[in-house]
């Protein structure tokens, strides 16, 4: 990790593609050959964990904190490797092409990856690639694939509102269920089967490119997954396991009221007995998936802000230590050189900052953060980093930095930072002097989003947080990203030393 370079932040979902949503196919390469061309050392993505309507289709709420999210199996690789006929790719809806269309992409895909299943079930083609593939992942993946197949079978009811004795996990009751649907079940191994097959080609071709993968771990897991269900001692849950304490953080940047996510709270107490367990199968599985990853609302693995059950707002909350000191020592010696980033944004108290700095932990600084106050010791301007922070335009919860230019700032704050660039800017480039301002920097690693290389707008944002709908659907247009684009980006990595 210790290396001046530079990169994008772009999820999987807002690649170009035919089928609704970005995926793992053609598009997915060309991108890294435009990471490749302009010099980038790092492609940064969103959870790949699956999404799903109910939730919003945000990638930080998930059935599966192991699981791969299915939507992004490309259906071209899938006719390329035999899975689906050429004729099968012949009748696609008309999606909408800068947007994800995830009420149509879904129930198509699904249709799609069923057609596979069948195929893969009569030719049994990479049957021991498959069974191989079980069984390293047996661990996560048996309990995930009966999660889905259950809440199927019980018409979507959260898994405590199941029968009992498979709420329980009565081991008879359970293997009934499970000879009953033995197809349904290997239907979902095998899709989880596709989708790693697919992500590790692509994470080879990158490497291969020397483009590093940064990856993303949400802190918390959904009360409606299968690491709930299948780990429910591990949770704040009452006797009938329904939680009893939810997960949020206090009024901030973003909400005046706090944000009230509603996660189950770890029960820490036990997760340190059993040497963290858990924890150190999901550190493993995803630095699998990575090359480095980064933890979201890292501050909650110090302390986290508990909220009774049954609060609508996270304002009557109170903070709750974690043995921080324990669990980040167990890690270290279980992980070489613990590639982690610790996403430390918001109100970050100095026993969060100590931890960082204790186990020399990159935090993260963010540009659209710094204007906000008359203030040259504010911590987001780059005159103040150290060499050991990543540094963003703006993260997938904020504005572009043109809308933001646009439709957040006064007069004071563009005054602040025309005095900061050294001279006034129109709109049309301020993406680029916040990028150049980010490159410069001494921050080791500078990442930025797509949006903000291709200046676009507010309608460009990808999540709003505290509103539910209408997030995570921005993808952009492959005639987009330009030769005049491509060479920009290129000469900015190069003059400030970050190929």
């Amino acid at each position: 990790m210790i290396k001046r370079g530079s990169g994008v932040l772009l999820h999987i979902t807002s690649l170009p593609s035919d089928f609704g949503i970005g995926d793992l196919g053609p598009q997915a390469y060309k991108f890294a050959d435009f990471l490749a061309k302009t010099k980038q050392s790092y492609w940064q993505v969103l959870p790949l964990i699956p999404t799903n309507l109910v939730f919003g289709n945000s990638p930080y709420s998930s059935f599966s904190a192991f699981a791969g999210n299915t939507l992004l199996i490309s259906p071209e690789l899938l006719a390329q490797d035999g899975y689906l006929n050429k004729s099968d790719l012949e009748s696609v809806p008309d999606f909408q092409k800068n947007r994800c269309d995830y009420e149509t992409a879904v129930p198509y895909k699904q249709q799609l990856l069923t057609r596979a299943f069948e195929k893969f079930r009569k030719s049994k083609s990479e049957s021991v690639k498959f069974n191989e593939f079980c069984e390293v992942n047996k661990n996560w993946l048996d309990h995930f694939a009966m999660f889905v197949v259950f809440k199927n079978k019980f018409n979507g009811v959260v898994w405590s509102d199941w029968p009992a004795e498979i709420k329980n996990q009565d081991p008879v009751s359970l293997q009934n269920l499970k000879k009953e649907h033995k197809d349904e079940l290997d239907g979902e191994k095998f899709c989880q089967f596709i989708f790693f097959k697919q992500w590790h080609m692509l994470k080879k071709y990158c490497n291969d490119l020397c483009i590093h993968i940064i990856g993303d771990i949400p802190i918390y897991v959904n009360y409606d997954s299968a690491d709930a269900w299948e780990n429910s001692h591990l949770f704040k849950l009452d006797d009938d396991k329904r939680p009893v304490a939810v997960a949020g953080v206090p009024p901030d940047y973003f909400s005046s009221t706090g944000q009230l996510w509603g996660n189950p709270l770890y029960r820490w107490d036990i997760m340190q007995k059993n040497g963290y367990k858990w924890w150190i199968e999901r550190i493993a599985h995803n630095l699998d998936l990575y090359d480095i990853v980064r933890i979201d609302h890292f501050r909650g693995l110090v302390a986290f802000w508990e909220v009774k059950y049954g609060e609508y707002t996270a304002i009557n909350g109170r903070w709750v230590d974690v043995p921080v000191n324990d669990f980040m020592n167990t890690l270290v010696k279980r992980f070489y050189n613990l590639p982690i980033i610790a996403e430390d944004l918001g109100t970050i108290t100095p026993d969060v900052k100590e931890i960082i700095h204790k186990f020399n932990l990159p935090g993260m600084k963010v540009l659209l953060f710094a204007f906000g106050a008359d203030d040259p010791n504010h911590p987001y301007l780059p005159h103040n980093y150290d060499r050991n922070f990543v540094v963003y335009t703006g993260t997938h919860d904020n504005n572009t930095a043109r809308g933001w230019f646009e439709n957040e700032t006064d007069e004071k704050i563009r005054q602040r930072l025309f005095k900061y660039i050294g001279r006034e800017v129109p709109v049309e480039d301020i993406h680029w002097e916040f990028i150049r301002i980010a490159m410069k920097s001494v921050a080791d690693m500078s990442i930025i989003p797509l949006q903000d290389i291709l200046g676009l707008g507010e309608e460009s944002r990808m999540n709003r947080p505290s509103i539910g709908n209408n997030n995570w659907e921005w993808r952009f247009m492959p005639e987009q990203i330009n030769e005049y684009i491509t060479e920009k980006l290129l000469t900015l990595t190069e003059t400030f030393g970050r190929v």
